[in-house]
């Protein structure tokens, strides 16, 4: 896993902070997000628990090195609450994929029986093609 002390530990001198400067990690109805932004703790601990490099984590979320070692330091500091949040994010978007799931197979089920439209018949057959030569690549 990426290790949150070796990021902080390289990146100290460039956290100093003075107290007047606003808080970069706040409370929101999203949860913890990082001030300025809709990106929360948990979408920064997605990219952690995935080991992404911190230069990509930055290029997805569309933040700052600065913010990003913020998240971690403020992560590192508060483990315990940040994880317990963190699990209770992922049970939520779990029961949210399993209901629209149950919710949207028959819709789904409906679509795989109607035929193709006239004149897909070619683009289809390429589609089919490119699926079978992918699956036997992996």
């Amino acid at each position: 896993m990426l290790q949150l002390r070796d990021i902080l530990d390289y990146k100290t001198n460039e956290m100093t902070l003075t107290s007047n400067e606003q808080a970069v990690i706040i409370r929101t109805e999203r949860g913890l997000t990082i001030a300025g932004t809709r990106i929360t703790l948990y979408d920064v601990m997605d990219y952690i628990t995935e080991e992404y490099p911190q230069k990509f984590i930055c290029a997805m979320l569309s933040i700052t090195d600065k913010q990003l070692i913020a998240a971690l330091s403020y992560i590192d500091d508060h483990r315990a609450e940040v994880e317990a949040e963190y699990q209770n994010v992922l049970k939520e978007a779990e029961e949210l994929r399993q209901y629209y799931e149950q919710e949207n197979r028959d819709l789904i089920a409906k679509i795989t029986r109607k035929p193709p439209e006239p004149g897909t018949e070619e683009i289809l057959a390429k589609l089919r093609a490119e699926r079978a030569k992918f699956e036997s690549q992996t």
